[in-house]
């Protein structure tokens, strides 16, 4: 199985990756951190899968239908041709999001008498065991889950575990997670066919795009979407757990949490989009969780209801992906020291004190968690932590957090110039401060680049966010050095490394995509136009065929690892191609 070869649809309250073969081979219910209920991504023999597809098996041609998250798989055999629609309904209802726990999927005859094999074969979650089956007259009901799991059907139950059967009309199936389907079947379907493929098409029309690379930017666009968790405001990171970082890598980490700091890039994108209504439920999101500690001890990362029980933990007798385990759920990150989440906090948040057409969230509950998490930043400028790639080994200052605790308190005295004047000084001093210790601390001149960790040797590759902090000036040749410096020393074949150091888990052997992607928008923001252009296509020549990232890419082998699709990734896209691309006014 090929991470290339799958799609994902979802509804922002639930996602499933699908398969060119007409298989759902991932899907987590009632939401993103669920356990699973089709799991043959991680153990493809025993693993749970609902497959629609011919009857002698191969593979059709799987795409999205234009501009929206809804897919089709057309096969064309020898006794003829067939297409399946997968479908997670998304859209207005009586003013109101609709994003039901259902997946729909249909399946048309296009030419000829195809034949067909259905096979709907739940699990119960981690166990791998199968769901008792209980049948009805059009239904199958499949027990022993915590809600009721049914698949609602025009096609003869007779049929649903896998006998060929000639497909001479379209039929429909309802998976429905909770309260079943209680209205005539067929319009239902065709409804929430229309109205999703309606409703995202209206969504990307609402999208600013560049004048370059508009394809690949729009369905980062409708994946980043996605990632949002509408009910609580929450993002995750990625819709899987345990797909590793390489092959027998054993990095093999459980992504489908809120990382607060891929949550304020995410929020980043969005609004390069003109999307702001993710920002809203995300501030309602971070409050709920600042409310619930008097010393803001934030974490890296929450399940997406804000609890904190992330105890890391691996699961026998699970193969992994290609068999490349262990499976874990749960991330030990969660209870890790990581500085920089109070600056990416910060940024997020100052814009609403920036931008008058948000003034209705300017609430002084706001205002005072901006100053709280901007002073607990300052007070951890230099502290040793295990920093943005989560090192497990002895703690040391890493750079890239002081440069957010930097971040931090230069934005809160933008923000205090205007509110609290009286407070300005102190933040921009702060920010002065921070700025002598990282330049004082953080340089090499015998290696001509800022390094990773204070005094250290090794570069890393997330100080390419320095020009886009606006951490210098463009003209500053030491943003210039660091750059060809670090596309030196981490560069492979064009790609970037995140870092060559030991991080107490062995060498790293593939490319993190989203620091290709901050090189091409540092590369832009130093006036360095035409060397970011030639880095973005080359970077857009290893998207999937449907235009979806993983979270890493082996250069050798031309193939993606890590968790998919991987929200940092498509982030990094849509920053890059802005950063990049000409302005509007000079191309009309």
């Amino acid at each position: 199985m090929l991470l290339e070869d799958l799609a994902v649809v979802g509804n922002c309250q639930y996602a499933a990756l699908n398969a060119s073969d007409g298989s759902i081979v991932w899907c987590c219910l009632p939401r993103f951190d669920s356990a699973p209920i089709f799991s043959s991504l991680l153990d493809e023999s025993a693993g749970g899968r609902f497959a629609i597809a011919p009857a002698t098996g191969g593979r059709g041609v799987l795409q999205y239908i234009v501009n929206t998250n809804v897919t089709e798989t057309v096969f064309d055999t020898s006794d003829g041709a067939f297409r399946v629609i997968d479908i997670a309904p998304r859209f207005f209802q009586y003013d109101r999001s609709f994003r039901p726990t259902q997946l729909v999927r249909i399946v048309e005859p296009l030419r000829g008498a195809p034949r067909v094999r259905v096979i709907c074969a739940p699990t119960l979650g981690w166990t791998k065991e199968p769901a008792r089956r209980s049948v009805g007259s059009n239904h199958v009901s499949f027990e022993g889950f915590d809600s009721e799991l049914r698949l609602t059907t025009d096609m003869p139950l007779a049929f649903l575990n896998g006998e060929p059967m000639t497909l001479t009309e379209k039929k429909h199936f309802v998976l429905s997670w909770g309260r079943p389907v209680e209205e005539p079947l067929i319009p239902l379907c065709e409804r929430y066919l229309g109205e999703t493929v309606r409703y995202w098409q209206r969504w990307v029309k609402h999208c600013n795009i560049p004048p370059l690379f508009q394809e690949q930017v729009i369905r980062s666009a409708l994946a980043l979407k996605l990632h949002c968790f509408e009910d609580t405001g929450a993002i995750v990171a990625a819709m899987t757990t345990s797909i590793p970082e390489a092959p027998q890598s054993g990095r093999t980490w459980d992504y489908r949490y809120c990382w607060l700091r891929d949550a304020y890039y995410t929020l980043s994108a969005l609004r390069l989009l003109g999307h702001f209504e993710e920002r809203e439920k995300f501030l309602g999101f971070l409050l709920n969780i600042a409310g619930s500690t008097d010393e803001l001890t934030l974490g890296p990362l929450y399940r997406i209801d804000g609890a904190r029980e992330l105890e890391e933990a691996i699961l026998p007798n699970w193969p992994g992906f290609e068999g490349h385990g262990p499976v874990r759920t749960g991330n030990a990150a969660a209870f890790q020291t990581q500085n920089d989440i109070f600056g990416e906090m910060v940024l997020a948040l100052s814009r609403i004190f920036l931008d008058e057409r948000f003034r209705h969230e300017q609430t002084p509950q706001t205002f005072e968690l901006l100053e709280r998490l901007t002073r607990k930043a300052i007070g951890l400028a230099g502290v040793p932590d295990a920093g943005i790639w989560e090192y497990r080994k002895d703690l040391t200052p890493q750079t890239f957090s002081s440069v957010m605790c930097w971040a931090a308190a230069d934005r809160m005295a933008l923000v205090a110039s205007r509110r609290t004047p009286k407070h300005a000084t102190e933040f921009r001093d702060a920010a002065n401060r921070i700025r002598e210790q990282i330049l004082t601390s953080a340089w090499s001149e015998s290696l001509g680049s800022f390094v990773g960790s204070y005094e250290g040797k090794d570069l890393d590759a997330s100080l390419m966010q320095l020009p886009v902090l606006r951490f210098l000036p463009p003209t500053d040749q030491r943003l210039h050095r660091s750059l060809d410096a670090m596309h030196k020393d981490l560069g492979v074949s064009g790609w970037l490394m995140r870092y060559r150091a030991d991080d107490g888990l062995g060498d790293t052997t593939v490319a993190f995509r989203i620091c290709t992607f901050w090189m091409i928008e540092a590369l832009a923001i130093l006036g360095r136009s035409a060397e970011a252009i030639a880095a973005m296509e080359q970077a857009l020549s290893s998207l999937s065929p449907l235009g979806l990232m993983a979270e890493d890419y082996d250069v050798k082998t031309k193939r993606m690892w890590g968790n998919f699709p991987q929200a940092y990734s498509h982030v990094g896209l849509i920053h890059a191609a802005f950063a990049a691309s000409p302005d509007w006014s000079e191309i009309l």
